[in-house]
């Protein structure tokens, strides 16, 4: 991924040249302001301190989630050696991060053997349910390649190590929750339901919902659909195949 050498959040919603890279982020850093882990193009300074979030700590913005798990992992981790197990999961993270990122994400969590990726905060982008889409085909396609060298490197099958990607997109709160523990993130109908179709998704799968389906075209003009029901939810809900 090209990284760039300000913070295009700071630039894009403040207009601030905040340095990432090279000597001129030395007295930066020196404050604790360096590149964001959820986004290495973004800084410290995007996850707390816009001033939208410090005013209400939270706030309603449009965007897209995204959930990524690696299927099979809970069965191998029973039947592999943690240094096995700890690599596949670095692996995962390394695939599911480089996609996001290169679109423009934000990788809002790893929560065990799964990711949740946020589009359109602190980067705004018109597209960002688009740009998920082709995020979730990144990580499918890398991860089919990079899958062969860990089957062959651990003595598993293909099938072990599979991605299941849910996506879902709409208004929703993002900001700080917590009062004892404090955690940035999103949270919402438009969260659930993302990790709801991720839950459904079998291996190799990324299932969107209608709202995606719309907003991401002519990406997914033939994408065809079913009716899961999922759980939590009194009707079912169409996802298409993306």
């Amino acid at each position: 991924m090209q990284q760039s050498l300000i913070c295009k959040g700071c630039w894009e919603q403040m207009h601030v040249p905040v340095p990432l890279r090279g000597v001129a982020s030395a007295p930066f850093r020196a404050f604790g302001i360096r590149p964001s882990r959820m986004n290495p193009n973004t800084c410290t300074i995007c996850e707390l301190m816009f001033t939208k979030v410090m005013r209400a700590r939270k706030i309603t913005i449009d965007a897209t989630i995204m959930f990524a798990d690696l299927r099979g992992y809970t069965s191998l981790s029973q039947s592999q050696s943690a240094d096995a197990v700890s690599g596949l999961l670095d692996a995962f993270y390394d695939e599911c991060a480089n996609a996001i990122w290169q679109h423009e994400g934000l990788l809002n969590k790893t929560i065990g053997d799964a990711v949740m990726a946020v589009f359109n905060f602190p980067l705004k982008r018109e597209q960002h349910a688009r740009n998920a889409v082709l995020a979730a085909r990144e990580i499918q396609a890398n991860w089919r390649d990079r899958r062969e060298s860990l089957v062959q490197a651990h003595g598993l099958s293909s099938s072990d190590l599979g991605i299941g990607i849910g996506i879902h997109t709409g208004e929703l709160s993002f900001g700080e929750f917590g009062r004892s523990h404090r955690d940035l993130t999103a949270i919402g109908t438009v969260v659930n339901t993302a990790s709801r179709a991720q839950s459904v998704a079998e291996a190799d799968q990324i299932l969107v919902t209608k709202a995606v389906f719309d907003r991401a075209q002519p990406d997914l003009k033939d994408c065809s659909s079913k009716a899961f029901q999922l759980k939590g939810f009194d009707a079912p809900v169409e996802l298409y195949a993306a």
